[in-house]
């Protein structure tokens, strides 16, 4: 889950009533060509009609069963746009607003960040070409954004995202206001691959979509060589997470990370117990045992140093995998304020993450968002 911490606040009520794509009350059947079918996604599709007219279909927009897909229409002119009534834009976006840290990430891959204009929590954002540019203004948090502000960026389209549904108050404020948006679901993908092949999605918004392909390219070739490079014989235990509220959430075996972790040659300890679904909750005690049987322990929250982690959890503070030094966390890359790189640039850099795991997995090398924990100096 990205930024949660940051990012989720609490939902309105939610208009489910609204039309697919909010508004969209006529036929799509003209954008019959699929022009970009992703390999490793599996929430979006890129459709174009006769004129070349572009139609993003948004599949998988948020987590759940409500699911309604979401579309942007990039039209040539106002003339092609004729008898659409659906969310679009005329030609490329220029200025745009993000609600999401990885939608910024994607458009600084593409070397478009200079098209980000509003945001969601700036003061978590690392993204120097963003966070250093007093241009960029802060727009709020979903139920809590600033109109007033966002009506004054006149931005091409907003790249929103939703956690079970769509924010029909919000929504319904922004066609209003003649507001296009988006909402895109990169964060629901479970594949490492699939989480950064949305940076064609938003490379096409901005009329970049041959930039994106080649930056997935690239991302996807070194994905590929890193896995291949990686030891697949003498697989390290892993433990995930520390306990919120005495429960302790284990992810499952089809998640984000369990799929990283055996790309760079490791074995996820609670492997077989929860094949697909989320994360599953287990107590202290099993966690305990797991905890014991563990070789490496990864992203434990917001700790920093040995010293947090004793005293975050301290029943676990005998165990081999603590004495030993082998726990890492996901927060080497952090804003003053408590952003995480880890949820805004490597979702578009999961070939640099790979990396960092298999350097884990190996006990050498280097690492970039990950650090080895220590006792405080």
């Amino acid at each position: 889950m990205k930024h949660l911490l940051y990012k989720i606040c609490a939902i309105l009520t939610l208009t489910l009533s609204v039309s697919c794509g909010g508004g969209q009350s006529d036929s799509t059947s003209r954008f019959a060509n699929t022009t970009y079918a992703p390999r490793h996604a599996s929430g979006f599709v890129i459709t174009e009609d006769e004129g070349g007219n572009i139609l993003i279909r948004v599949t998988r927009p948020w987590q759940g069963e409500a699911i309604v897909e979401q579309r942007l229409a990039i039209f040539c002119s106002g003339d092609d746009r004729q008898g659409y009534n659906g969310q679009y834009i005329i030609g490329p976006a220029r200025r745009v607003v993000c609600m999401s840290s990885s939608h910024i990430a994607m458009l600084d891959a593409i070397d478009q960040a200079e098209c980000v204009v509003g945001v969601s929590g700036k003061e978590y954002i690392l993204n120097p070409a963003v966070n250093g540019n007093n241009d960029v203004l802060d727009v709020g948090y979903d139920s809590n954004l600033d109109f007033e502000r966002l009506v004054s960026l006149k931005p091409d389209v907003i790249l929103m995202y939703g956690i079970t549904a769509e924010n029909g108050a919000i929504t319904s404020k922004l066609r209003e206001l003649n507001i296009p948006y988006l909402y895109l679901g990169d964060y629901t993908e479970q594949s490492p691959l699939g989480k950064a092949e949305w940076v064609v999605a938003i490379a096409e918004i901005v009329g970049k979509r041959e930039r994106g392909e080649e930056i997935f390219r690239h991302i996807e070739e070194r994905y590929m060589a890193v896995r291949e490079g990686a030891n697949t014989v003498d697989r390290p235990k892993v433990m995930f997470n520390l306990p919120y509220q005495d429960v302790w959430y284990m992810p499952s075996d089809d998640s984000y990370m369990v799929r990283l972790i055996e790309d760079a040659g490791g074995e996820y300890i609670y492997k077989g117990e929860n094949p697909t679904g989320g994360s599953r909750g287990i107590s202290l005690e099993e966690a305990l045992s797991l905890v014991n049987r563990a070789d490496k322990w990864l992203n434990v929250g917001q700790v920093l140093t040995l010293e947090e982690l004793r005293s975050a959890a301290p029943h676990f503070a005998n165990s081999r995998v603590v004495t030993e030094g082998e726990i890492y966390n996901n927060n080497n890359r952090r804003s003053p304020n408590g952003g995480s790189d880890f949820w805004e640039s490597a979702i578009v850099r999961p070939d640099v993450v790979l990396q960092d795991l298999v350097n884990i997995m190996r006990g050498e090398g280097e690492l970039y968002y990950y650090h080895r924990l220590k006792d405080a100096e």
